[in-house]
């Protein structure tokens, strides 16, 4: 007998056989279970084709042990609807578990959610798609939501997906999509907030786990910032991005934490990303404790972010514009105790735009040993980058900058490469793999920069280089540059007064 407030659903004729639709079945049962004040609605172990299901407030989706839940097939079974999606809200298939406007809602278990999704990936290649996928789970406008401990594989697009929900748990979950399959986000809050993502696997074919908050063609009385996330004990394999900020963020992204994770695989580790045009404002992100192998970059910030705009010359353009409200900011974002190993294109890539350089960036305590094996490629998503190869840190339209016991290792080229920066420090930062034929350290137009405490290796060539005619206010102190073979280098268009050096230690 089914206890009371559980309502099982192959009491409502649902067959779980692999075969017959019992979409009917399972949301007959949500509906009881919602018409009498809500409880658990139960799927035993068995194989439930189904189509898109609505939940109700006050209830739980429980998918035991053995029981998988598979996408329908057929795309009529996914109804058309309004939902937001890649930031604006349009008509898309029906997610195939999805609810709006509801409290206290759940799917927990150690079941499976299969959303086979291979006919909607081949349709997307093709072009023949009449409205955006299905996402495998979605809700909107929902409060006190819980996701825990199901196996979610082969969504059709997104996975996870939350929209302007408020206190959003995700827990002890798996998310395997194939690497090839297009835009199978695993993990996506857009616009939510007091979020806790935790001691997830999330293995996709697009970023692993991205936090969002709409774009600039959404409605503003509907854009909101996504607020208050953490992000810890999780392990991402595979993706074109770890732990993601972007790239709709209109609506804004502040107070994240993501602490204690493993990457591997993933093209990037973490990764901010953005353009004119967008606006919003990135603050107040703490990064801590992240192991990577085998990426092609750890850490990413793009503020000419050109997918879905490439060869658009406002994105692309590399000189000032107007800082409008659809400039997008991003400020107070600090990096700690972060190691990277068999790194491909680059240690690290930020790149601020000409008239709103990124702001109050710190890094601490950061190891990156490049591949010796590595190709060449484009550290990300931009018109007219260079192509990289082994490069260190490379920053460009910085203000605020500190790199503090920074580690560069088997690099081609400077360990640490910043132009047209402001308010720069660098401090107790090496290389033990110097490019004899490059400077440790390369300033290029570089204003207000503190230099100290830094150390040069055997075999160092030039340990500080600096270029441009607008570099000035340049210190070094307190360095042991004793093994370089020179400490400074500087170009013959820098300004006379633009550098002070004292106090190199020597033996």
């Amino acid at each position: 007998m089914t206890p009371s407030g559980n309502f099982n659903v192959r009491d409502y004729g649902a067959c779980g056989d692999g075969q017959t639709l019992d979409t009917p079945a399972i949301q007959a049962a949500i509906e009881t279970c919602a018409q009498q004040g809500g409880g658990t609605v139960f799927l035993p172990a068995g194989r439930y084709v189904c189509g898109s299901i609505f939940l109700r407030s006050d209830l739980t989706l429980h998918l035991d042990a053995g029981a998988t839940l598979l996408g329908s097939e057929n795309p009529i079974d996914y109804p058309i609807v309004n939902s937001r999606w890649e930031g604006t809200e349009q008509a898309t298939h029906a997610s195939l578990i999805s609810g709006r406007d509801l409290h206290n809602i759940a799917i927990v278990g150690r079941g499976t959610i299969d959303g086979r999704g291979a006919q909607w990936w081949q349709r997307f290649n093709a072009g023949t798609l009449d409205r955006p996928r299905p996402r495998l789970i979605s809700f909107a406008d929902c409060t006190n939501v819980l996701i825990e401990g199901i196996t979610a594989t082969n969504s059709p697009s997104w996975t996870i997906n939350p929209v302007h929900c408020a206190n959003v748990v995700v827990d002890h979950i798996t998310i395997i999509n194939p690497a090839d399959s297009p835009n199978t986000d695993g993990i996506n809050p857009d616009s939510c907030s007091d979020v806790r993502i935790a001691n997830c696997y999330v293995s996709v074919g697009d970023d692993c786990i991205t936090i969002k908050s709409g774009n600039e063609a959404e409605d503003p009385a509907r854009r909101a910032p996504c607020t208050n996330v953490t992000v810890t004990n999780c392990i991402m394999a595979h993706g074109h991005g770890g732990v993601v900020i972007g790239s709709e963020m209109s609506g804004g992204v502040r107070n994240v934490v993501v602490s204690n994770c493993v990457f591997i695989g993933t093209d990037r580790g973490i990764r901010l990303k953005s353009r004119r045009g967008r606006g919003g404002l990135v603050e107040d992100i703490r990064i801590s404790n992240i192991v990577m192998t085998d990426v092609l970059c750890p850490i990413t910030l793009n503020l000419y972010y050109a997918c879905g705009a490439w060869g658009d010359v406002d994105v692309a353009d590399k000189q000032p514009h107007p800082i409008t409200d659809s400039t997008p900011h991003f400020r107070n974002i600090h990096l700690s105790h972060i190691t990277a190993r068999d790194v491909k294109y680059a240690a690290a890539f930020l790149y601020g735009l000409a008239e709103r350089p990124v702001e109050n960036i710190s890094f601490d305590d950061i190891s990156i040993t490049l591949s010796p094996d590595a190709e060449a490629g484009y550290p990300e998503m931009a018109d007219d980058m260079e192509l990289m190869q082994r490069a260190g840190f490379f920053v460009c339209n910085a203000r605020g900058l500190r790199l503090h016991h920074v580690e560069v290792t088997g690099q081609v080229g400077p360990a640490l490469r910043v132009l047209n920066s402001t308010d720069v420090e660098i401090s107790a930062c090496a290389t033990r793999t110097p490019d004899a034929a490059e400077p440790i350290v390369l300033l290029d137009n570089v204003i207000d920069a503190f230099v100290h405490g830094c150390r040069a290796h055997a075999a160092t060539d030039v340990f500080l280089q600096v270029t441009g005619t607008r570099s000035a206010g340049i210190v070094l102190s307190g360095n042991h540059l004793a093994q370089a073979r020179l400490p400074i280098y500087v170009a013959a268009e820098v300004p006379q007064d633009a550098i002070r050096a004292t106090d190199f230690v020597r033996p």
